[in-house]
């Protein structure tokens, strides 16, 4: 199920994603700081799996007080734990199937997988393979072993439904081009520009104050300032820009009213109010260089792409750059639209989760099965486990395996499913070796979850699993708190 979290400001976010729910909770308690930072670390290390960790985290501290109150001491407990979790380590390597990223429907797969309990998930047909698509144009699949996400910029824009988003051939801004004073808003055979310096008259260094006496006085200022700006109009002009890109300028105005008026006479379409983390993007994609200062505005550092136009969507603008030269850094752009504010800002969290599910494929090349089914089958591992081991460590070990099936027992409560039968039939299925036997939430009711397609990477669960005892040992061996002056 989904939450709705109002903030102080005002603003409403509906998710079910664990590390954005986390991240917004007001928690002033040690230990509960200690689990919105295991969710955050689930999201860094995997991306997905942040509501699984914090459940399994929770599950396994209730086994604890269990066996605390049977006066087990908490080294034990934790060092059982850690032998627990390495235990469940080997049962979930022996049910992994090795992957390779030249193989795009099982990518898909485990990306539909990734979205199917998000309020987006009947658009995973389209979002799913987008992601995949995406990660795929940034690496090289046969040699890769990792994917640096900020070469995949993920644009929203209002407007439109789900169904809309694309992957683009190209660059996208979401600011329309600047028309005040008439200039172009398409241009064939483009030569870009990207500048971070201001096209606005100059101020003082320090706070100064112009004394002036008469009108000769400020005709003389407008005119320096008309030529200054000219001179500057010039040099852009003579390096062969026909598509200025500026940056946003917290000092000035970037670029005056009576600079536009200059651009636009000598046929230069202008894109306004770059932000600053997009430079880096914006020169990987173009191949062009940022110009710091007009004195190197060389035609150099100029890129070229063979169409830059405004396209409307609706009553907002966008403008494409399409045509792009190959490039030594590999980049791609995702247009992601939807009707309101609050869907868009949950369909960007859960195309994340896509593309961090993709991710975790490449740097583990392995999957397993859904459905709570690695969950189950650890569980019953464990519990064989336990019974080869001695006195207090035994029990230690058995508690660790029951805290597991917390994941079946939910699973199937959200499915609308009744949980104790469905946790008792899955439980009887793989003791009987039907070890791919998950919950399947489409049919309600348990069955063979890899004909159905439902998959996710290995490191999702095993980071899952080892993040989670790691916060639970820690926790474990504090006995007091001691507040400082």
């Amino acid at each position: 199920m989904d939450k709705m979290i109002k903030c102080a400001n005002g603003e409403v976010i509906i998710s079910n994603d664990g590390a954005t729910l986390m991240k917004q909770m007001a928690v002033t308690h040690p230990c509960a700081k200690m689990l919105v930072e295991l969710s955050h670390a689930q999201d860094v290390e995997a991306g997905d799996g942040t509501t699984t960790v914090v459940v399994m985290a929770g599950s396994l501290l209730g086994a604890c007080l269990n066996l605390l109150n049977r006066d087990i001491h908490p080294t034990n407990i934790s060092e059982a734990f850690q032998k627990a979790r390495d235990k469940a380590d080997e049962v979930l390597c022996s049910m992994a199937t090795k992957i390779d990223l030249s193989n795009r429907d099982a990518l898909v797969n485990t990306a539909i997988t990734s979205l199917a309990s998000k309020v987006i998930s009947q658009n995973s047909a389209l979002l799913a393979p987008m992601a995949v698509d995406a990660v795929l144009k940034v690496i090289d699949p046969a040699t890769a072993d990792n994917v640096d996400l900020t070469d995949i910029k993920v644009l929203k824009k209002v407007g439109g439904t789900i169904d809309d988003s694309e992957l683009v051939d190209g660059l996208v801004f979401t600011q329309g081009c600047v028309k005040i004073a008439g200039g172009p808003v398409s241009i064939k055979n483009a030569k870009i520009g990207l500048i971070q310096f201001c096209l606005s008259a100059p101020k003082t260094d320090i706070e100064n104050e112009v004394v002036i006496s008469d009108h000769h006085q400020l005709d003389r200022i407008l005119k320096e300032e008309k030529k200054y700006i000219a001179n500057l109009c010039k040099v852009i002009q003579k390096a062969g820009c026909n598509v200025l890109l500026i940056q946003k300028s917290i000092l000035r105005d970037a670029v005056s009213d009576l600079a536009l008026h200059y651009l636009s006479k000598l046929g230069i379409m202008v894109i306004k109010n770059i932000e600053r983390d997009d430079i880096s993007f914006i020169s990987r994609t173009l191949g062009c260089k940022p110009i710091t200062s007009v004195d190197f505005f060389v035609p150099e550092k100029l890129s070229s792409a063979a169409l830059v136009q405004e396209e409307g969507y609706g009553d907002s603008k966008i403008v494409r750059v399409s045509g792009i030269p190959p490039q030594p850094f590999k980049t791609c752009t995702v247009l992601l639209r939807a009707s309101n504010g609050l869907v868009l800002d949950e369909t960007e969290r859960s195309f994340h989760d896509a593309l961090c599910v993709v991710r975790s494929l490449v740097k583990k090349k392995y999957t397993i099965v859904g459905g709570a089914a690695p969950e189950i089958e650890m569980s019953l591992q464990l519990a064989k486990y336990a019974e080869t081991l001695p006195g207090s460590e035994s029990m230690c070990v058995k508690a660790y395996a029951e805290a597991l099936e917390i994941i079946p027992y939910t699973l199937a409560e959200n499915a609308g499913l009744h949980p104790m039968k469905t946790v008792t039939e899955l439980r009887n299925m793989h003791a009987e070796g039907h070890v791919l036997s998950g919950i399947n939430v489409r049919r309600g009711r348990v069955t063979n979850i890899q004909e159905e397609n439902v998959i996710q990477p290995l490191l999702v669960t095993s980071s899952a699993i080892n993040l989670a005892t790691e916060t639970v040992r820690m926790i474990l061996k504090i006995d007091d708190i001691l507040m400082t002056k």
